[in-house]
């Protein structure tokens, strides 16, 4: 059993990033058990304690150091202002491996098309400091409201623009609304206490947990080929490999032959066998990549 000094509090982000979050930490070898009874999941690791707290409080909890560590966006940290140590960031969301963005939209029939023709206007956003920092970057004074959710339906009889998140942009035409600028793009992120950072035995931690989740990130996308080649042909199979690095080139009990075993993106693979094949490569085999460290 872990005791209280060898235990690392973490937050998960209940809400969007709940179910993305679960299944990273899955594939880097962590099985986080979420009940909707509860808001403590259970790993299946006695060193860490988790806690589901939404992905917007995140920041504060962890700088007040109720919570060691914990997952949340970039977005959310600025938002709150809070003091913490960003560990990695993590390029996940949840739809998409991109960067969220948070954009100032406005309805497609409003005479508005700059920053500035918002002057003195109401604008509804979850994210009231990011939007009044933002405007006042621009040199622009307006009302801006906390909204409760369903932002996007309130233009134009409850505000004349909202800032929103948005990943596709799907939701925000379906609203019949047009981007008018972006506030901020934003990715999610460890991140951490700075009292509990300077802990060995929780930075360790942490590192670890850091390497392991970036690791299943880099990973995607990738698989690994392996095949025999003639070293007589070898220049010739080498020229049709886009590696990471540089291949790895082993030799075999006939020294004539070798192996060579890289990693290449999974979506050139239809393309590059047939002309690994030509250029004189032997049984070929494509294999899954789970974890890619450098």
């Amino acid at each position: 059993m872990s005791t209280p000094e060898r235990t690392l509090k973490l937050g998960i982000p209940a809400g969007s990033l709940q179910e993305a979050t679960a299944e990273l930490f899955r594939r880097a070898g962590y099985h986080i058990s979420i009940s909707s009874r509860s808001y403590y999941p259970t790993i299946d690791d006695d060193e860490i304690e988790c806690l589901l707290i939404r992905a917007q409080e995140m920041a504060r909890y962890v700088e007040q150091g109720i919570l060691d560590a914990g997952i949340t966006g970039h977005d959310w940290v600025l938002e709150t202002e809070a003091d913490v140590l960003e560990v990695c960031e993590l390029m996940f969301s949840k739809v998409s491996r991109r960067p969220v963005r948070w954009v100032l939209c406005v309805p497609n029939d409003s005479p508005v098309q700059t920053v500035k023709d918002l002057q003195g206007k109401r604008i509804a956003t979850e994210a009231v400091g990011l939007t009044k920092r933002f405007l006042t970057r621009h040199g622009v004074t307006a009302n801006v409201e906390f909204s409760w959710g369903a932002t996007e339906v309130k233009p134009p009889r409850l505000a004349d623009a909202i800032v929103e998140v948005t990943e596709t942009g799907s939701s925000l035409r379906a609203n019949n609304l047009r981007i008018v600028a972006e506030v901020l793009q934003s990715t999610t992120r460890l991140i951490a206490n700075k009292a509990a950072y300077e802990d060995e035995w929780k930075k360790t931690k942490l590192g670890n947990i850091s390497l392991m989740l970036k690791a299943c990130l880099a990973a995607e996308g990738k698989v690994g080929l392996m095949m025999n080649v003639r070293r007589s042909e070898l220049p010739n199979v080498l020229q049709q490999l886009p590696a990471l690095q540089k291949p790895t080139v082993s030799s075999l009990s006939d020294p004539d032959w070798v192996d060579v075993n890289t990693i290449v993106d999974e979506a050139i693979v239809r393309s590059i066998v047939p002309a690994l094949k030509s250029a004189g490569a032997k049984g070929l085999v494509e294999y899954p990549i789970s974890k890619l460290i450098d």
